[in-house]
């Protein structure tokens, strides 16, 4: 009795186990983090009056506004960044940045504690805190790295923003920047940094800052259709990645999916960024300069109509991984290397083939037509068995031709070699190493049959 308990005992942990583990492996991955950096204006100008009272306190308030708001998102961290705190002008201290909240979950309280106390001072390092800035995000491959610059001046030390800004983003660390300009002074040279927007008075600083929230924090889905020959989009099982198109990196690595209810599946990605599509088929097509609409679901169609190539040997096939080269028609650049025995999917057209037996066989103008299986059949070869006395050169031609074509040059250092051989007509010629004269050359013709072997005698 108690074994049998203890054997079910087994049973039932190691089918848990296996259960875990399968339930592991199909885990989906967990959401990004969106961390949103704010780089707050406290320079001297911020004291100046604006409609209800100072700019600097108008921003305060507003600010405090949202970051209630964003106490309830999930998979959100928020960071504090000012400038123009620190030090009073003159003199002038384009070092007067500083990370005052690091990024953290729930931490909205702080950031609206710690802005309470910053005093504009000093002077409009812009540039300097966006390249500081990089340093504040924590070192992460699934996050969105956002940065909200609120200003009233623009850059007043000897740095570069725009620059800056486009180096960040080529570097992936961060996404393309929203700039809000508040006062009613001319900030529009700040676009170069990212998106800038115009905040002359304060209601609507404040509706500018919540579409940008909003639009950070919107969610959106899209879907890949691979279109096959009749523009319907059947086509799928195969890799893309979806790259951003100002930074070159890729975003996102896919294996395209039917769902349950066989169309294309849905995708949640950033909104914010410009892709470029990269089907991974055979060979791969490509769509640049791909835009989202927010809080929307977005259809990117790219035609990836396909169908399949198998590459076969008549009867018996006694080659170990035979490959054969594939070029689109007309071109000499190899697109891909298939083996013999497989079936690969191509795009529609017309493909050169070089099959890389001996000799080679070229074969022009296949066509690859959609949901088709076409088949490249070569003849079994046969097996030619080289027997030498001593070792020596020696080199085997197609004898069937009007010119000598050279097919295969034999080992130096052997007394025997067998060689897969197309059928047709050959002639070797050989001369031993210890002939030095070239009239000492021999010449063999002999046939080749599919699937036979031949013996020649040099």
């Amino acid at each position: 009795m108690k074994k049998t308990i203890t054997y079910l005992l087994l049973l039932i942990f190691f089918f848990c186990t296996i259960t875990a583990k399968s339930q592991e492996k199909n885990e989906k991955p967990a959401p990004p983090i969106t961390r949103i950096l704010f780089i707050f204006d406290a320079s001297y100008s911020m004291i100046g009056q604006w409609e209800s009272d100072s700019k600097i306190r108008v921003a305060k308030r507003i600010l405090n506004s949202i970051l209630d708001s964003l106490d309830k998102v999930e998979n959100i961290e928020l960071a504090l960044r000012c400038y123009g705190h620190q030090s009073k002008v003159p003199p002038q201290d384009c070092n007067d940045t500083r990370l005052e909240v690091p990024f953290a979950k729930n931490n909205s309280a702080k950031i609206k504690n710690r802005i309470l106390d910053i005093m504009p001072k000093g002077t409009t390092p812009i540039a300097r805190s966006l390249e500081a800035a990089a340093d504040d995000f924590p070192a992460s491959s699934n996050s969105r790295n956002v940065i909200i610059l609120i200003s009233d001046g623009l850059e007043e030390c000897t740095g570069d923003p725009c620059l800056i800004s486009q180096k960040l983003q080529k570097k992936g660390i961060i996404l393309k920047p929203f700039i809000i300009g508040i006062g009613k002074g001319d900030l529009t040279s700040l676009n170069c940094i990212g998106t800038y927007y115009d905040a002359s008075n304060e209601q609507l600083f404040k509706n500018v800052l919540n579409v940008v929230i909003n639009y950070v924090l919107n969610k959106t889905t899209c879907q890949v259709n691979l279109l096959d020959s009749k523009d319907q989009a059947s086509e799928t099982n195969v890799a893309y990645t979806l790259y951003d198109h100002f930074s070159g990196l890729p975003r996102y690595n896919y294996i395209h999916t039917m769902n349950n209810k066989g169309t294309p599946d849905t995708l949640v990605i950033d909104h914010m960024a410009t892709y470029d599509l990269v089907v991974h088929s055979i060979p791969e097509v490509r769509r640049d300069s791909i835009t989202l609409i927010a809080g929307k679901h977005n259809i990117i169609a790219i035609n990836a109509a396909q169908g399949d190539l198998q590459l076969i040997v008549k009867d018996k096939d006694p080659y170990k991984g035979l490959n054969c080269i594939i070029r689109k028609a007309g071109d000499m650049k190899t697109i891909h290397v298939q083996n013999f025995g497989e079936t690969t999917k191509y795009l529609l057209g017309n493909y050169d083939l070089e099959v890389l037996c001996i000799p080679r066989i070229n074969i022009k103008n296949v066509d690859i037509k959609q949901s088709y299986t076409t088949k490249v059949e070569i003849p079994q070869p046969g097996v030619a068995n080289f027997l030498f006395t001593a070792a020596g050169y020696g080199s085997i031609f197609l004898a069937d031709s009007d010119n000598m074509k050279f097919v295969y040059r034999f080992k130096e250092n052997t007394l025997q070699e067998t060689i897969y051989l197309q059928p047709g007509e050959y002639k070797a010629v050989f001369r031993y190493k210890t002939s030095k004269e070239t009239v000492y050359t021999i010449q063999r013709t002999f046939r080749v049959v599919s699937g036979l072997p031949v013996t020649i005698k040099m």
